[in-house]
């Protein structure tokens, strides 16, 4: 049973998912020997200055259902496969660690091992009991399966859900 904390291991040494006061929090990083951070949201850390020496990905996404993170996706799973297979170590984050972050972690293991967002999801849960993910970045998940991984502005699904949601913003 995972411990609510500010972090979790998914990949045991490799890949965690956690706060954004993990991601400000020097010890927490320096521990784990983190040298990756993707931070999903606008709130800033220190990572955000090129001089921290942390490679860092920022993706500018709300914590709310019709927010586009699947777009965003396949460049999130790029920068983390290429950390890990540099030997790197990398910290996911959004502000609590359990909607955005875990989605994007979720996505992550979906495309590296190719399973279902399902499976996915309850792989990051088992890792980090408080994981929540908002019903729409579940449907994006699920989407970003349907789209082999590559969803952008031209493919078929991702457009036909962009126009739903455009109906509803």
């Amino acid at each position: 049973m995972a411990a609510w904390r500010n972090i979790n291991p998914i990949i045991e040494g490799r890949l965690f998912l956690g706060t954004i006061d993990a991601a400000k929090s020097s010890r927490i990083l320096t521990d784990r020997q983190v040298s990756h951070i993707v931070s999903v949201g606008s709130e800033p850390i220190p990572a955000d200055n090129p001089a921290s020496g942390y490679k860092h990905l920022r993706i500018r996404v709300e914590d709310v259902d019709y927010a586009d993170l699947l777009i965003n996706l396949p460049a999130a799973c790029r920068f983390i496969h290429e950390a890990l297979m540099g030997g790197g170590v990398v910290l996911v984050h959004c502000v609590q660690g359990n909607s955005r972050s875990a989605a994007v972690v979720a996505a992550y293991l979906m495309f590296k091992e190719r399973i279902s967002a399902t499976q996915a999801i309850e792989r990051v849960r088992a890792a980090r009991e408080q994981v929540w993910i908002l019903p729409g970045f579940h449907e994006q998940l699920v989407l970003f399966e349907l789209c082999r991984y590559a969803p952008s502005p031209n493919e078929g699904i991702y457009k036909k859900w962009r126009a739903k949601i455009a109906q509803h913003v």
